[in-house]
């Protein structure tokens, strides 16, 4: 299992917020690429990044600071979210470098692109499915929708998904603990690996993930955990590959 580092962007600056709400934000570093660096050096073997104004515009807007990191880390799996919402967005971002793109809104609300997008570009899109309570959220969780992730988790089964990133809204930035058991009931609605995210805290967590790893659990993203000190990157990472 992938510990795998969050950065967080908006406005240019790196940035966690709480339960998704931007105007709930703590500013780490005006300087990304300096603390993917940070990561890096700690052992790190991926970096998540979210355009937080992307998300909430529909369109990339920290793209410039995503291509630095890409291009100061060319060997470095990479993966996006944020705004991705045209197959243009998606060309320019694996052009500067990044591995993977996150599709999360228009997953939700046109399927459909999710399957043109893994056809176009195989190998290389991921499903961010955001939930409350079960639910889909969209809009940079502005919207809780009337679906259930673990039923659109199915839908996509057949389409050459690389993972899922499963987050829980409720527990995001709260520093409340990894809902476990909905992490492991989304990996096992599927055959697509799944990626937990939201709430993860200390190594309880990570050896809770870690234990339910055989499920399809295949990476744990984490943020505030690690810019607040409760989570060491390079601990948690040895625990993980069973050196620890």
């Amino acid at each position: 299992m992938l510990i795998i580092p969050a950065i967080d962007l908006k406005d240019g600056q790196c940035v966690r917020l709480r339960q998704g709400l931007m105007d709930d934000s703590t500013v780490f570093s005006d300087d990304p690429v300096a603390v993917a660096t940070q990561w890096v050096d700690a052992g790190c073997r991926r970096l998540h990044l979210v355009d937080l104004n992307g998300a909430f515009a529909g369109a990339p807007v920290n793209g410039e600071v995503v291509t630095a990191i890409a291009r100061a880390y060319p060997k470095l799996p990479i993966q996006i979210g944020g705004g991705i919402r045209s197959a243009e967005t998606i060309e320019h971002y694996l052009q500067a470098g990044v591995e993977f793109v996150i599709i999360g809104t228009k997953a939700v609300k046109e399927p459909e692109f999710v399957t043109q997008m893994c056809r176009e570009f195989p190998g290389h899109i991921i499903v961010g499915l955001d939930a409350k309570d079960g639910w889909v959220a969209t809009d940079g969780w502005a919207e809780v929708s009337d679906i259930k992730a673990t039923d659109l988790a199915r839908r996509f089964e057949a389409d050459g998904v690389s993972s899922i990133v499963y987050t829980d809204i409720a527990r995001d930035g709260m520093m409340q603990g990894v809902n476990v058991e909905a992490t492991v009931a989304m990996a096992q609605a599927s055959s697509i690996p799944v990626i937990a995210s939201g709430g993860i805290t200390n190594m309880k967590d990570i050896r809770a993930l870690q234990a339910q790893s055989g499920q399809g659990i295949c990476g744990a993203i984490t943020g505030r955990a690690i810019y607040e000190g409760t989570l060491d990157v390079a601990e948690a990472q040895a625990y993980c590959d069973g050196v620890a």
